[in-house]
């Protein structure tokens, strides 16, 4: 493994920085969230028209440019350094590689252009609230019980299972053959963008209970019988609607020989090492501004931030914040080489974040509690993907039984 970024990688690093430095101020921030997109379409256009985020780890032949899933997530860090409201986890992170994995030929064509343009946005819909278990983040996604040896057998449920997406009973998301086509009914919750990216890759399930898989569809935002409704979020900069599918006309991702939950699982391990890059550059960012006002606000004539207590606080932090980052970057290069450690790596990250914001709010005082300050929104980062992506302690548990770290071994106390 190289440790050191390219020329390339360090102008994207510095000029989306400064870019976001610029139009993403707190001000800016609020007003951005409480737009009906939940996000500025003006900087999204300068996301994708000027640095060609969405595109970023897309091939050439699509209209991306070309990168690796390491370029993808420093970019991520920066955007998760200023809480940057925009589609680009939904689409470039969930969505687009799918498509990129799953789609047909004609499939690819038709839509990864226009995704790595940013001119059309999507996200991932699944049905309830398991989109971490779809991702195979904090289980197994196949349904049987993470014994990853009863892949494709028909007693342990196999690549063939998904009983998050509906089991084959009530609930979920069911797809039922209409002609040529599909149609699906059923409801998802916490889609992120779903309320307003321009398709829907909804995991559905089909097949009945005895012959039961899990497929995606392509569902248009303008579908008619789709509807989709903003949710109230802890973090408002991660927007989710409530998505109810109503004998809904789609399209197969794919066919029907498509392996859906293996593709599923690989996103999913991507999805969370650049997560984990987006949470130490949100972490790094809130310890900065702590230290920032740490060396301003005075008591008993002197800076809070030159009490020794106070130091031990920040250097711990900083320490904690230095070890996700290790973990992130390895885990974004590690991700071409096959290797399954994204999820270890978000929860490191997701926990750096965490006691960051928590301590800054601490040391920030009575300030630091009130909801004109941003410190707070740091804070409900780390808070509201650990609702979507974890926790921190099933992240961990999923990763040391897909390891097998404890199989075979006697605890002795």
């Amino acid at each position: 493994m190289d440790a050191s970024f390219t020329p390339e990688q360090d102008g994207i690093r510095r000029t989306l920085r400064e870019l976001l430095r610029s139009r993403l101020g707190p001000h800016e921030l609020r007003a951005a969230v409480d737009t009906p997109a939940g996000h500025d379409p003006a900087l999204w256009t300068a996301l994708a028209e000027q640095l060609g985020l969405p595109g970023l780890a897309l091939p050439e032949r699509y209209g991306g440019v070309g990168g690796t899933v390491t370029d993808l997530a420093l970019a991520c860090e920066e955007t998760g350094r200023f809480l940057a409201p925009s589609p680009l986890l939904a689409t470039a992170v969930l969505a687009a590689p799918l498509v990129l994995a799953l789609g047909t030929d004609a499939q690819r064509a038709d839509l990864l252009p226009r995704l790595a343009s940013g001119a059309l946005t999507a996200t991932l819909a699944v049905p309830g609230t398991h989109l971490a278990t779809a991702l195979a983040l904090t289980s197994e996604n196949c349904g049987n019980g993470g014994n990853r040896e009863g892949r494709g057998e028909s007693g342990g449920g196999g690549w063939a299972g998904g009983d998050w997406a509906g089991g084959g009973r009530a609930g979920g998301v069911q797809a039922t053959r209409t002609g040529d086509g599909w149609r699906l009914y059923g409801q998802a919750d916490q889609v992120l963008d779903g309320h307003s990216a321009g398709l829907l890759l909804v995991a559905a399930h089909t097949g009945g209970f005895a012959r039961s898989r899990t497929l995606l569809f392509l569902v248009p935002g303008d579908a008619p019988g789709l509807v989709r409704v903003r949710q109230t979020a802890l973090d408002q900069t991660r927007p989710q609607a409530r998505v109810q599918l109503r004998h809904v006309d789609a399209e197969l991702l794919g066919d029907e020989t498509t392996e859906t939950l293996p593709a599923l699982a690989a996103a999913g391990d991507t999805a969370a090492a650049v997560l984990a890059c987006e949470a130490v550059g949100a972490a790094d960012q809130a310890l900065a501004r702590t230290v920032e006002y740490v060396g301003q606000r005075e008591q008993f004539g002197r800076a809070i931030g030159s009490f020794q207590a106070v130091k031990h606080r920040l250097a711990d932090v900083y320490v904690q914040l230095q070890a996700a980052r290790s973990a992130a970057y390895y885990a974004a290069w590690a991700t071409a080489q096959g290797e399954r450690v994204g999820g270890l790596a978000l929860a490191q990250a997701l926990e750096a974040l965490r006691t960051a914001a928590a301590e800054g709010i601490q040391l920030h005082g009575g300030i630091g509690f009130t909801w004109e300050h941003e410190a707070h929104l740091y804070f409900k980062r780390a808070s509201g993907d650990e609702l979507l992506f974890g926790p921190v302690h099933r992240l961990r548990a999923h990763a040391a039984d897909t390891a097998r770290l404890f199989r075979g071994r006697e605890v002795t106390v």
